[in-house]
This record gives C-alpha cells, sequence and structure tokens, in this order.
C-alpha cells in the first residue's frame, strides 16, 4: 500500500499486522496484549508497497515538468540504447505544402506497424518519395490529451480529481492520479481501463436501515478471456468518496483496517471492502418481537432508539455489518428480561416513556418505567459499548397487547377507565360550576367598585365645582371691589384736580361763567321744573320749613 496525491493506495504488497489489529474468525487472537482493545489503524499501516510510477519498469517514463516531448525523447533514448527501433521521425518540417501538424500537436505515422512521432510543428511533404516509403500519416494528437494509445505507444495524463486505471504488459492493475507516464510495450499492451472523476462517482451508497449516505463508490472491470473463448468482466479496481465523519471498514483475510475520510482506491484482489459507516447521531424505531409478560400477556413495543458509533472496528469484529443489527438484538433480549417481571397492569396504564415523565414517581405504573430507565437504559448502554456504540436516548413510543387475556383485561381495563373519566367529567363540571360562580362573585364586586369609583368621581366633581364657583365668586367681589375702589380714587382726584383748577381761578368773569354752566348742567340733569333748595344759611332754614310743613299736611290727609 502506498498514499500520494492525498489519497490511499492499496496495492498487493502485505506485511504482518501489529499484534493488537490480529483476528482471527472475527475475535482477537491470544497474544501478549490479550486484553488490549483494538485501534484505529490507517492504510498507511495495513500493508505497505512502492508505488507504481516509483519503480523502474524498462521503456516506462514518467511525465515530469518538462511535459510530454522531453519524456517521449526521454523514452526514444532508452529504445535505442537497447537496440531497439526509436519511435521519434527524423523527418523535418518545411513551411510550403504537405501534412500539417500545428503547435500543440504531435503527428503519427505508420512506420510497417511501428509507431513513429512528429514532435515538431510545421508541414510534412509527401516528396521525396523515400521518405514516405512503407509510411503513412495518421493523424495528429493533442499535447494535452488524457490518453493516447497508438502501436503498442501509451500516453496516459491526468489532471487533479482525475484517476487512470491502467494494466500493464503483466495485467498488474495500477491507479495513476495527477501526473502521466508514457510507455512503449515490447510484448503485450498498456491498456488504459478508464477514466475515473473521484469528486462524483456514480454509486451512491445509504445505510439500509436508516437511509443516510455513506459516501460513493466505483467499481472498474476488465475484460478477461477464458480458454473457451468467452469474456467476463472482472472488478480490477475499487474507487471511494468517504465525506467528512464518515470512514470505511477494509478487511483482508482476518485483518481489519479503518479508512478514514476522504477520496481512496483499492486494486489488490485480496482486499475487500467489509462496509462503510458513519460516526454521526443515527435515530430510529425499532419494533420488538412479541414479549410475555409475568401474567402470560403478549405485548408488542415500538422502541425510539438514538446512537452514536464512535468504534467502527469494534462492530465490525463482532461480526455485525450496521450497528443497528447490534442493538435490535441486545434491545430486544433486554427488554424481554424486563417485560417478563411486570404485570399487565402496571404497563397499560403509562402509555409511553420520555424525558417528559422520566422524573415522575407519582405514577402507579412506575415499576415499569423506573425498570425502563434503571434496567433497559444502563443495560444496553454497557452492551453498546462493546460493539463501539454509545447510546444517547431509548423510549417507549407504543405497545400492542395480544391475545384472548388482553383483550378482557383491555374490557376491564376499559371499563375502569370509562368509571374515572366520568368521575374525571363529574370532577371537572363541578369545578366549572364553581368557576362560574366565582366568576359571577368577581364580575358582581367589581361592577360595585367600578359603581363606587363612579359615585366618588362625581362628588368630587360636584366638590370641585362648588369650590370653583366660591373661589370665581371671590375673585369677582375683589375685582369688583377694587374696580370701586379705583373708580373712586380717580373719581375723588378728578374732583380734587377740578377744584384745584377752579381755586386757581381769579378772574371774576371767568367763575361767574362756571357757575352758569354747572347751573345749566344740573338744569339738563334734573330737568327744567326741578326747585333747587339751598342746604345752608337761610335758605336752608326755609327749606326744612317746607319739608316740615308738606309732611304735616300729608299726615292730617292720611288721617281723614
Amino acid at each position: 500500500m502506498s498514499s500520494f496525491g492525498g489519497s490511499t493506495v492499496v496495492d498487493g504488497t502485505t506485511s504482518v499486522p501489529p499484534p493488537h489489529m490480529r483476528y482471527a474468525n472475527g475475535k482477537q487472537t491470544i497474544s501478549e496484549e490479550p486484553l488490549r482493545k483494538p485501534k484505529r489503524k490507517f492504510s498507511t499501516n495495513f500493508a505497505m508497497g512502492v508505488d507504481y510510477m516509483e519503480e523502474e519498469r524498462p521503456f516506462f517514463v514518467k511525465i515530469g515538468k518538462d511535459g510530454l516531448i522531453a519524456a517521449l525523447q526521454k523514452l526514444d533514448q532508452q529504445l535505442r540504447a537497447a537496440g531497439r527501433v526509436h519511435i521519434l521521425s527524423t523527418k523535418k518540417p518545411t513551411d510550403w505544402i504537405g501534412k500539417s501538424v500545428t503547435p500543440g500537436q504531435i503527428g503519427l505515422i505508420n512506420h510497417g506497424g511501428l509507431p513513429k512521432i512528429l514532435t515538431r510543428a510545421g508541414r510534412y511533404p509527401g516528396m521525396p518519395l523515400r521518405n514516405w516509403w512503407a509510411r503513412e500519416f495518421v493523424g495528429t494528437c493533442g499535447l494535452s490529451d488524457t490518453v493516447i494509445e497508438y502501436k503498442g505507444l501509451t500516453v496516459v495524463q491526468v489532471s487533479q480529481n482525475q484517476a487512470a486505471v491502467v494494466s500493464d504488459p503483466q495485467n498488474h492493475v495500477f491507479v495513476i492520479k495527477n501526473s502521466g507516464f508514457v510507455a512503449y510495450a515490447i510484448e503485450g499492451t498498456y491498456s488504459v481501463l478508464s477514466i475515473v472523476d473521484q469528486t462524483h462517482l456514480p454509486t451512491m451508497v445509504k445505510d439500509p436501515i436508516t437511509k443516510v449516505v455513506l459516501g460513493w463508490s466505483h467499481e472498474v472491470t476488465m475484460k478477461s478471456r477464458t480458454a473457451s473463448g468467452t469474456q467476463q468482466d472482472y472488478v480490477v479496481a475499487l474507487f471511494l468518496n468517504i465525506p467528512a465523519n464518515n470512514c470505511a471498514i477494509l478487511q483482508k483475510g482476518d485483518d481489519l483496517e479503518l479508512l478514514p475520510a476522504g477520496q481512496h482506491f483499492i486494486t489488490t484482489p485480496n482486499v475487500t471492502l467489509r462496509g462503510l459507516f458513519t460516526l454521526g447521531e443515527n435515530q430510529l424505531e425499532m419494533p420488538t418481537k412479541d414479549i410475555f409478560t409475568r401474567d402470560q400477556v403478549p405485548v408488542s413495543l415500538t422502541i425510539y432508539l438514538k446512537w452514536q458509533l464512535t468504534e467502527p472496528l469494534k462492530l465490525t469484529t463482532h461480526g455485525y455489518n450496521t450497528p443497528y443489527d447490534a442493538l435490535r438484538d441486545k434491545t430486544q433480549s433486554i427488554l424481554t428480561q424486563i417485560v417478563a417481571h411486570l404485570d399487565y397492569s402496571s404497563m397499560v396504564k403509562q402509555r409511553s416513556l420520555g424525558p417528559d415523565n422520566l422524573d415522575d414517581g407519582s405514577d402507579s405504573s412506575s415499576a415499569f418505567l423506573d425498570a425502563l430507565r434503571t434496567r433497559a437504559m444502563d443495560d444496553l448502554h454497557l452492551a453498546a459499548l462493546e460493539y463501539g456504540i454509545i447510546m444517547k436516548d431509548l423510549a417507549v413510543i407504543d405497545r400492542q397487547f395480544k391475545g384472548d387475556i388482553a383483550q378482557t383485561m383491555d374490557k376491564l381495563t376499559t371499563r375502569a377507565l370509562q368509571a374515572q373519566v366520568e368521575a374525571a367529567n363529574v370532577d371537572r363540571e363541578n369545578s366549572n360550576k364553581i368557576k362560574q360562580e366565582e366568576g359571577a362573585l368577581a364580575v358582581a364586586r367589581i361592577k360595585a367598585q367600578s359603581q363606587n369609583t363612579i359615585a366618588d368621581a362625581q362628588a368630587y366633581s360636584i366638590v370641585a365645582g362648588a369650590e370653583a364657583q366660591a373661589k370665581k365668586l371671590q375673585i369677582e367681589a375683589e375685582a369688583q371691589a377694587k374696580a370701586t375702589r379705583l373708580a373712586a380714587e380717580a373719581e375723588a382726584e378728578a374732583v380734587r384736580l377740578r377744584a384745584a383748577a377752579d381755586a386757581a381761578v381769579v378772574d371774576h368773569f371767568a367763575r361767574e361763567m362756571e357757575l352758569r354752566r354747572t347751573e345749566v348742567s344740573r338744569v339738563q340733569a334734573f330737568g327744567d321744573k326741578t326747585v333747587f333748595v339751598p342746604t345752608d344759611g337761610l335758605g336752608a332754614q326755609m327749606g326744612s320749613a317746607m319739608a316740615v310743613g308738606m309732611a304735616a299736611g300729608l299726615g292730617t290727609d292720611g288721617r281723614k
């Protein structure tokens, strides 16, 4: 085996594996470390070999950095040194007439059944005739063509992600990647069986149980003729494209080996592919076979399993092709032991086991749940570790009871459940009525509180209105009093100013005129028939006497 170009190659050369990787009939043989667990082991330690391209072979030249022309020249030199017919033509090109070979191409000539190569660009005329005696110009090929096969000459050039499967004259099959070669077979031929695109292999490999994509593969076959003359296809190379977090197990005799993710190919016939595996989490619903309870009632369970494969070597060492095959047998055995110690009545009440009811210890069927929690999960976890599997979760999704006893018990259980349902319905109705009364009481309480709030708001509004009205009247009275006071002060000031103005008048005529104007104003104010009585001196006394007389006269008239 050898590794180059980022891929793993498995060929026919073998080596003795270390003691801890020796297995016989699926079990580890007795060695110096019998208790040591098998470890993951990669392809470079499974079998050691030499790269086909690195071995010295006659008339086989690897195409290097100088390209195809340099490799053809080196092959021509080897043929000349061995006394063989050279393959490079000595013809010189012209530029005026003849067969054309453009830059980037080589010309092919049939020289009496032997190949001749034109490596220089130009035109090759058909004259003189001796230059083409027993020769025939066949055509041209590109210098970058992947495969060129002509008269025993084989040219193979592959690029990235390509792989060429080639059979040499001794029917030794090898694979070329990211390189190329030029070879001339003196006896036999170099046959290019296939050019493989390693990133787009045609066959998808899925887990038959979980339907998870494990990778892609491609088998390259070669036709072989038997003594009877019939042809049959034989697989000579296997290509694998393993995605990340997946792996493959190879088998060579009793030896097993883990192949990591990546692009790989296998050409040796005694190395076979044991299987592809995923190292991620998987989950599946698993139906069990019929299990009998302690009172002989058959029951069929549907189990939810979640697991992760961590050590595929352990699984294949025990002879299982998928983790599900190993878990199915162990789960069936553990559940059979648990259910055999339980009664039908303890199993029929609890419908499922999962994260929602793992911690509920008040259920009367807790014996069934406790057994599954403590025994099934623990026992299955320990058993799975022997196969390199870690159990993540276990749950009972459904159960089906069978038989006449189960039907009779189902009827009894149904009656009990109906009674429980009726009692629960009565309790629910009573509870609903109580809740309705409580709701009506709460509504009345809320209405009373609302009315109290409305009354408080109205009273507050009335008090606030009265206070505002009183405040308004007080402000208006204060404003009126202030206005009256200001008007009186203004009037008094005006009187003082007028008196002062009048006192300042010293002219007799002016004074007289002012008195006359005052008299006119008084007559205009009270009318021209008004009698004005003096208020001081003799006139005042006369006025008083007149008033007394008039009063006396009025009193006399009243007595009459």
